[in-house]
């Protein structure tokens, strides 16, 4: 059950910021993408199951269009061949959009210290959360979902517009 945000309460009425009731909507209804290459992808897919149960946080729904999602969910090795690719979803994606980097080979780049893994996303995308672990537990994949169901609850409607968040997409070469 979500808690009542701070406001003005009445007998048949409440009050509050619209900044507030934005962030709780855009938090308890998180529309996740999963890029799931490796054994964190089988993590998540127990994530997803009835004795972890992800739907209760508001992601029920997985969204396989990145025009419809809202959460990246980079989950394995990334090869360096798939990097442009992982770009162009993120790209597609519709703001405010939030990524999570899910076990060591995402995060970076894991054991696979060769000429042809990328050692980590953040290398051509901008990260909210990292979960670690190799491959990480469903306990850590839905804390993990819970720190970006935080952002999003707190994050400014005018954050993706200020200088500042538009200098980090500067910085990864992204408009």
């Amino acid at each position: 059950m979500v808690e009542a945000p701070d406001g003005i309460e009445g007998q048949g009425f409440f009050a509050t910021s619209l900044d507030t009731v934005i962030g709780m909507a855009r938090a308890n209804s998180l529309w996740p993408l999963p890029f799931a290459t490796s054994c964190c992808g089988i993590e998540f897919m127990a994530t997803m199951g009835s004795n972890y149960d992800l739907a209760r946080f508001g992601a029920e729904r997985m969204s396989f269009s990145p025009r419809q999602a809202d959460l990246l969910m980079v989950m394995g090795t990334i090869a360096k061949k798939m990097g442009p690719i992982l770009r162009q979803v993120y790209e597609q994606m519709a703001e405010p959009k939030w990524v999570i980097a899910v076990g060591a080979c995402a995060s970076s780049g894991g054991i696979f210290d060769t000429y042809s893994v990328l050692q980590g996303i953040d290398k051509i995308i901008p990260v909210d959360v990292y979960v670690p672990g190799c491959p990480p537990r469903p306990e850590q994949i839905i804390d993990g979902v819970m720190r970006i169901q935080d952002l999003a609850r707190s994050e400014s409607l005018r954050r993706r517009s200020s200088e500042e968040y538009k200098q980090l997409l500067a910085s990864y070469n992204i408009e």
